[in-house]
């Protein structure tokens, strides 16, 4: 098997057997990269020559075995709305082109004291508001089963480039789904943590009560190496929660009497059929482990898609105003006065972050912060306590992870109701703060079909528990998206 169809597992084999070393390992990925990426535009940034000491520096690592972890001398990607010490972060926005960081994000951090090789920065929709980087600065990022479709957004650029093999692990950010949404898409796993789980320092906020640091990789066992990695109290973070415990591993053994629910309003006429019978596939393949399944219903979701985007179209409105040439972003050189300066300034924006802007404002203003604002913070209390009762019956819950396979780029600029579609599974999590992790289920029409499992505040493990008896059971391989225009695929 080629090396970019190997999991972290098989790759940390190779290095501690030295059977390869890590700059070999970190050159073999750059290549790659220089090979595949003009095809995909998944990098916006790739740092080789600080890619190279961070493999040299971890090959003495190995060879000392003082400090080795399991991701010493594994590559990773981070998406480039996450701080890096010394290589730009763009938001793939014109308006922060120059921006070079001067300090580390936490999880970019925990991943240099690891021994990890920071390979580069990736692609997303211009400051993590979209679902196909259609409105990225850098051009938009095909998926790699089918070109002509998008591979979601996002964090569109760390989801193809661990599905084309271009790197084994990615970082993602997660708002509405900007995780799970182009995993699904692509092929791959990834995992929205729990809200405070993971540090938020360091990102470039869109909504900061919704948005959440996560990782995306080949396996469970690849996005649980990385959860546990970035996880844990962070003083930088106001929002971060108490240090728990790390887990050594993945909880095995029977599933016998966990309780499996199926919120009737993750399955009604908006999904697909094709998904529908493959998230079926995966609740009868939990039946025979033993999990009983129960139908149940969460009322407070027919409300979730408006109240998410009230509440981070409001965030974003806050969040954005920095960007105004004086404290943060490119400064305009047009313009007779400040106020000249500033909108020549904010011109640069994409035109999907300057509609989110002006809505968000509008929502938050005085005649409708009542009716709009107000009300939707209502409907998320009231979501968290549906979800609270729901998991008095049941102890994670199975879904969909989107409506629809990929659409095609075309149909994703001329039809908004596709937008939704992707998003209206997605956006509970991150409402409610729960954790929430999607893997791959099979194919529909040459593109991948992602399942999603959902879980009480702090149940990652389950989470991974449950992933990984179906990644067992059904003798699951990821293998890479070959990128051609008809979308070369397998069978699952």
């Amino acid at each position: 098997m080629e090396i970019a169809e190997l999991n972290v597992a098989a790759l940390r084999k190779m290095l501690d057997r030295r059977e390869i070393s890590a700059v070999e390992l970190t050159n073999y990925y750059l290549d790659r990269i220089a090979q595949l990426d003009p095809d995909f535009r998944a990098f916006i940034t790739v740092s080789r020559e600080q890619a190279l000491r961070m493999a040299s520096a971890a090959d003495q690592k190995l060879a000392t075995g003082e400090g080795a972890t399991a991701l010493t001398g594994i590559p990773v990607a981070v998406k480039d709305n996450i701080c890096t010490n010394g290589i730009r972060t763009t938001c793939a926005s014109r308006l922060l082109a120059d921006f070079t960081p001067i300090f580390d994000a936490t999880v970019v951090a925990k991943l240099k004291q690891v021994g990890a090789v920071l390979l580069g920065k990736t692609n997303l929709d211009e400051f993590a508001m979209g679902s196909s980087t259609k409105e990225s600065a850098y051009g938009l990022t095909p998926n790699p089963w089918d070109r002509r479709h998008v591979s979601g957004g996002s964090s569109s650029g760390s989801a193809v480039a661990v599905a084309t093999g271009m790197v084994p692990l990615a970082l993602g950010s997660d708002t509405g789904g900007s995780i799970r949404q182009p995993a699904a898409f692509c092929g791959v796993w990834g995992l929205k943590p729990t809200y405070g789980r993971v540090s938020r320092y360091g990102l470039v906020p869109y909504a900061p009560s919704l948005d959440q640091i996560g990782p995306i990789g080949r396996s469970t066992e690849d996005i649980f190496l990385l959860d546990r990695c970035i996880a844990g109290y962070d003083p930088l973070d106001p929002t971060s929660l108490p240090e728990q415990a790390a887990a050594a591993g993945i909880v095995t053994g029977s599933l016998r009497g966990l309780k499996v629910g199926l919120p009737r309003e993750l399955f009604g006429d908006s999904l697909a059929m094709g998904v529908k019978e493959r998230v079926m596939a995966v609740a009868r393949e939990l039946a025979a482990a033993g999990c009983i399944l129960t139908e149940l219903s969460l009322p407070s979701l027919q409300y979730a898609l408006p109240t998410y985007y009230l509440l981070a179209y409001a965030e974003a409105s806050s969040s954005m105003a920095r960007y105004d040439g004086v404290r943060h972003g490119k400064r305009a050189c047009s313009g007779s006065d400040v106020t000249g300066m500033m909108t020549a300034t904010r011109q640069e924006l994409g035109t999907e972050v300057k509609r989110r802007i002006l809505l968000g404002t509008y929502f938050l203003g005085k005649d409708c912060y009542d009716d709009y604002y107000v009300r939707a913070q209502q409907v998320r209390t009231w979501m968290k306590a549906d979800f609270a009762a729901a998991f008095t019956e049941c102890d994670l819950l199975l879904s969909p992870t989107t409506a629809t396979p990929a659409f095609t780029i075309d149909e994703e600029a001329l039809d908004e109701r596709a937008l939704a579609l992707t998003e209206c599974y997605t956006v509970a999590a991150n409402l409610t703060g729960i954790p929430a992790l999607t893997f791959p289920c099979g194919f529909l029409n040459h593109l991948p079909v992602g399942a999603q499992l959902m879980a009480p505040a702090g149940a990652e493990q389950r989470l991974f528990q449950v992933a990984s008896h179906w990644e067992a059971a059904t003798k699951r391989q990821t293998r890479c998206a070959q990128g051609d225009q008809k979308g070369a695929f397998y069978e699952l």
